[in-house]
């Protein structure tokens, strides 16, 4: 069987009634695991993933953006995190035999539906982007839904699926294909927002920083620390010891020091792995000696 995962992110993260019907929506779909959800009540947004035959998780997906339709009204939203609606982004990432192509296909086919039926425009991102300046999330989601509220009528903005107006309570929806990515908090001991902002600046790639690194700076109000909230896209590129390692140096000259860190849904092994190899200076270290991964291993003998 093909297996694809799905990590569609609600603009969400407050209301735990509202967060439980859109996840009862996805697990009423057979053949779909839930693996993890994370809700963030600072950004106001809850990050889900699940996995699962490739027909099955479009249906989910589609289901769980019908349900955040009728509960999310993003006229009242509000929270740290930029957002243009209440289904904010959807990406589907392959796993094992499942192909970026077959991914694109599903991206394609969710847009259209998400525009057909629930009159949600749509709009693709990453391998799925029909023009090369919507690969990058964070220029489909420039001015967020208030500005794409005025926008969306201009020719360069208009989606890929529906009308050139956005949904008067769930905005618009970006949909995508997407290799894994791992989505990385670093909160220092401030509440000064404009160190993250600073910080956030120097390390990601746009702004000249380290490859395959996106980053924001951002205020977290229940805990009084400034974050700096980073989507590593290629962790094989950038690693998560060799960001961590500069925000430390960059705080540094700040006068401020890392309180803590935290991954938001789920990543891959090896991220992890690279960064136990980094910090021990771990020499001819295979992941089959993690004996959970050797037991996960299928036997060949």
């Amino acid at each position: 069987m093909k297996l694809v995962q799905c990590v569609p992110n609600f603009s969400e993260g407050r209301r735990p009634e509202v967060i439980a019907a859109i996840l009862a929506a996805i697990t009423a779909v057979p053949l779909v695991r839930l693996l993890d959800h994370k809700p963030d009540a600072d950004h106001n947004r809850v990050v889900v993933t699940m996995v699962g035959e490739p027909a099955a998780v479009l249906e989910a997906a589609f289901r769980a953006t019908a349900k955040a339709r009728d509960l999310i009204d993003m006229e009242q939203h509000s929270g740290e995190h930029p957002r243009m609606g209440a289904a904010d982004v959807i990406p589907f990432v392959p796993l094992g035999t499942t192909t970026m192509d077959d991914c694109v296909a599903l991206a394609e086919a969710l847009g259209e539906r998400i525009a057909r039926e629930l009159n949600i425009p749509v709009y693709l991102y990453e391998r799925a982007a029909r023009r090369p300046e919507r690969q990058n999330l964070a220029e489909v989601r420039r001015g967020e839904y208030e500005g794409l509220k005025l926008e969306i009528v201009k020719p360069e903005r208009q989606p890929d699926f529906g009308p050139a107006r956005l949904h008067p309570t769930a905005g618009a929806t970006v949909v995508g294909a997407r290799p894994p990515l791992v989505a990385f908090n670093v909160n220092l001991d401030t509440a000064d927002v404009k160190v993250a902002k600073a910080i956030a600046k120097t390390v990601r790639e746009s702004s000249g920083g380290l490859p395959a690194v996106k980053g924001l700076g951002l205020m977290l109000e229940a805990t009084g620390q400034a974050q700096i909230s980073m989507n590593m896209v290629d962790y094989n590129v950038t690693g998560l010891h060799v960001v961590f390692e500069a925000i430390k140096k960059e705080a540094a000259k700040h006068g401020v020091k890392v309180a803590n860190s935290e991954v938001i849904g789920l990543l891959p092994a090896k991220a992890l792995l690279d960064v136990a190899r980094h910090y021990l200076a771990l020499t001819d270290f295979s992941p089959e000696q993690v004996l959970e991964l050797k037991l996960a291993t299928p036997d060949e003998s």
